[in-house]
């Protein structure tokens, strides 16, 4: 009888905490009762509620898994934790074990399904919900929905049509401006998103910090039109100002430095490195999309290609392949990569192997493949990457391409096989292309210039059965037959037109005027009214060719030389260099030229000095330091016609060689105290 009235009091103070939104106390009085009456679902029901509303998702969900008895009733609890726990594969499992759902059922589905980017079964369940449901919460469900359809548009590349929902929160017109950025109307997204910032400015309800924190998603999404825009500079001062207000969305974040790394490209790596590096942590994964992860790994493969990291950057670009097996940016960077690192055998096996897997996507690998062959000189192997391309070979751009390939080559056969082949892939798979026409004249051209007479003919005949009043095909045809079936000429030139008919409305006088293959100084000049024309003279025969007589044109007088006055003497010598004539005598030297040289404070001396120090400069033999007399003294004997002449003493060599000493100058005698 006491746990009878036990029970009721502890449910009453379990709803008194309830009321008061103390859910700590609430969890302990259910506690109570469980340990009393383990089959209390109430109990446990208002136990797990509380924990859900205080954010122990941790507990409640460990709770659930613990009772099997009252567990299978709180489905929607359990997958409400793991939903807030990021086990988001585990909730949706547990949503789709519940046969009867109800609105909170499925809006909690249509969260999941949000998330792991099922957009197209989002969208139809939201348009269910709205459809059944009628409370305060469908401007919440509209919002949604509007993202979700934003989401199809942007992530999964399908049309979709507006919704039509009222622009009435600011929420709903920045859904709105991501929608039309997936159409590709950009102008229309900055029209939304500024009417976006205008609704967030005018809500009083928000503290300023979570205004900056809703304003820097806004200014974010518009510094992304921006850069579609082409318009750096601005993006980049968006960018710099949302991150002065330290924003707490990590995803924001990332994305913010994603986006600056991209206006970086190839420059400030050491800054792009660090933006990277932060915009690729673990805690990101369930703050952006797929398709934002995937972009941020790729910018973070070249920021790791651009700063040299090869090793980084292979690693990376060859876990993107192994996740992204469709993904063409990483192979393509990993290419580059061995290219950078000279390695271009290894680009191309890499390529080549994409290519065998992947034929139908494999267009620019091959012709990557044509440019590394091109790089490294081997001709006839770019040409057969090229011939690789399967059906894209016969493309009129790629056929020309092999063409100038193969006449680089002057293999003038390979070239026509290439033509010839082209043309007639077109007449059994596209005979209504515009391209076979392309192909067929060029194919005409070039077997003419080539001396390929018959197989022109065929060509420009399926020319003249598409156009039979061309006229230069008709031409182009007869020269072709006049080569080896002059009978077949003769027969077609009688469908050329009439000289008359060609000649008509034709102007001969203008046409004269206005070509002439002589020039136009010696074009026949037009008679002015009231002259007559040479034809009309009598000397002249009518019919006879008009010849234009050269201009004579008058002798100048020659130049006479510099200074010289007509009729006076003319220098003989104007015919030799100016450096041989008599009368040169050099151009005067500049002795300030002599101003700096040797060392500081040398002289004359000291110069002497040094070259007697120096065995590099020839020394006289003979002569005498001491300057020669014009006339020999009287003491000094003079040499007789017959007397022998005294030997010259050896040259001294630069070792043996002593300098001079200056002369010591004697000391006055007195001290200080001398005089001047």
């Amino acid at each position: 009888m006491a746990q009878q009235t036990t029970l009721p009091n502890q449910y009453a103070e379990l709803n008194r905490c309830g009321q008061k939104q103390e859910y700590e106390k609430a969890i302990r009085i259910a506690n109570k009762i469980l340990q009393q009456h383990p089959d209390e679902f109430s109990a446990f029901n208002c136990k797990i509620v509380s924990q859900l509303l205080i954010g122990s998702f941790d507990e409640a969900l460990t709770a659930l898994n613990k009772d099997k008895t009252h567990s299978g009733l709180l489905k929607f609890e359990k997958a409400y934790c793991e939903y807030r726990l990021n086990r988001t594969n585990e909730a949706l499992n547990t949503l789709r074990s519940i046969t009867n759902h109800d609105v909170r059922t499925k809006e909690l589905l249509c969260q999941v399904l949000y998330r792991i980017e099922q957009y197209e079964e989002c969208y139809n369940l939201y348009r269910d919900v709205i459809k059944n449901s009628q409370d305060d919460y469908d401007s919440e469900r509209e919002t949604n929905l509007a993202a979700v359809v934003a989401s199809l548009q942007m992530w999964d590349l399908k049309e979709m049509n507006d919704p039509g929902l009222a622009e009435s929160s600011y929420e709903i017109c920045y859904n709105n401006a991501c929608y039309y950025i997936g159409k590709g109307d950009l102008k229309t997204a900055l029209e939304k998103l500024d009417k976006a910032e205008e609704l967030l400015k005018t809500d009083t309800d928000m503290s300023e910090e979570e205004l900056d924190e809703e304003l820097a998603i806004i200014r974010v999404q518009r510094g992304y039109v921006l850069q579609c825009q082409n318009k750096n500079d601005l993006a980049a001062q968006l960018y710099n100002l949302v991150m002065k207000t330290k924003p707490s969305d990590v995803g924001l974040v990332a994305v913010v430095f994603n986006n600056v790394v991209t206006i970086n490209k190839d420059q400030n790596i050491f800054d792009s490195k660090r933006k990277i590096k932060a915009a690729t942590g673990d805690n990101l994964k369930h703050k952006t999309v797929s398709h934002q992860r995937k972009h941020i790994n790729i910018n973070q493969c070249l920021v790791h290609m651009y700063s040299n990291q090869s090793e980084q950057c292979h690693q990376l670009a060859k876990k993107l392949m192994d996740q992204y097996p469709d993904l063409e940016a990483a192979l393509l960077i990993r290419a580059a990569q061995f290219v950078r690192d000279k390695r271009i055998e290894d680009a191309v096996d890499l390529l080549q192997g994409y290519a065998k897997t992947r034929p139908k996507e494999a267009f620019r690998a091959q012709l990557i493949i044509s440019h590394l062959y091109l790089s490294q000189g081997s001709v006839y192997q770019a040409c057969d990457a090229l011939k690789a391309l399967g059906v894209q070979a016969y493309k009129p751009g790629i056929v020309s391409a092999l063409v100038a390939l193969y006449l680089s080559q002057e293999d003038k056969e390979s070239a026509s096989e290439v033509l010839i082949n082209a043309v007639n892939w077109y007449k059994k798979n596209d005979p209504k292309s515009s391209a076979l026409l392309t192909l067929t004249r060029a194919n005409a051209d070039f077997q003419l210039r080539n001396g390929h007479a018959e197989e022109a003919a065929r060509m420009l005949e399926d020319l003249r059965k598409v156009n039979p009043g061309d006229a230069l095909v008709l031409a182009q045809l007869i020269s072709s037959y006049a080569h080896f079936n002059s009978a077949k000429a003769q027969e077609i030139s009688k469908d050329l037109p009439a000289v008359s008919k060609i000649v008509q409305g034709l102007d001969v006088d203008m046409l004269e005027a206005s070509f002439s293959s002589i020039g136009p100084k010696y074009m026949k000049k037009q008679p002015q009214k009231g002259e007559t024309s040479p034809g009309q003279s009598g000397d002249m025969k009518s019919g006879d060719a008009l010849m234009m007589k050269k201009k004579q044109r008058k002798k100048k007088k020659g130049k006479l030389p510099k200074n010289c006055e007509v009729g006076g003497d003319v220098d003989p010598e104007r015919w030799l260099p100016r450096k041989e004539r008599s009368y040169y005598r050099g151009k005067r030297k500049d002795k300030r030229k002599e101003i700096g040289k040797g060392t500081q404070g040398a002289t004359a001396a000291t110069q002497a000095l040094t070259d007697s120090l120096d065995a590099s400069k020839p020394t006289i033999v003979g002569a005498s330091s001491e300057p020669a007399s014009p006339k020999p003294s009287g003491s000094a004997s003079t040499s007789s016609p017959h007397s022998t002449p005294t030997p010259t003493p050896a040259v001294q060599g630069p070792r043996q060689q002593k300098p001079v000493q200056a002369s010591k100058k004697k000391k006055k005698a007195g001290g200080k105290g001398g005089k001047w």
